[in-house]
């Protein structure tokens, strides 16, 4: 298995409320089927889909989905961008859980979750810089130099 997230898929109860939050970001949807909302990431795609639907194509009663504790993470390119983007999220309607604060291993981040509850951190992480294209590397992407 190659070491990479290709889809990341939310199962929600309210489709257009959430689709529109993303929106509200500033997302921008991609054509798909019916019943999917999918907007394109940089080298990855958020889908969402019904729970119901979800539940039914696993082959659990929507009951035993469960409650995993998951984060996903958005890494920004400078501290500010953190403010500016919980800001954008209030502002679409997300519940702030955490506002940004330094972090004690050096970085700057805060907490939201989305109408449907999937809980996102924005972060800035001196220590891994993106690469020019926005994407992320645990260590980082090192500066490029020009010879």
């Amino acid at each position: 298995m190659e070491q990479r997230v290709s889809l990341i898929t939310l199962g929600v109860r309210d489709m257009d409320r959430t689709a529109r939050f993303y929106e509200d970001l500033g997302w921008q949807r991609v054509e798909s089927p019916d019943g999917v909302i999918a907007f394109d990431l940089i080298g990855q795609t958020l889908g969402l889909y019904p729970l119901e639907a979800l539940a039914e194509e696993i082959g659990v009663p929507i009951d035993e989905l469960g409650r995993g504790a998951i984060t996903l993470a958005h890494n920004v390119r400078q501290k500010e961008d953190v403010d500016a983007l919980i800001s954008a999220a209030e502002t679409a309607g997300a519940i702030i859980f955490k506002k940004p604060c330094d972090v004690f291993w050096g970085g700057y981040h805060g907490y939201f979750a989305d109408p449907e509850g999937h809980i996102w951190e924005v972060a800035h992480n001196p220590f891994s810089p993106l690469s020019t294209d926005g994407e992320f590397r645990w260590n980082g992407y090192q500066t490029e130099t020009k010879s």
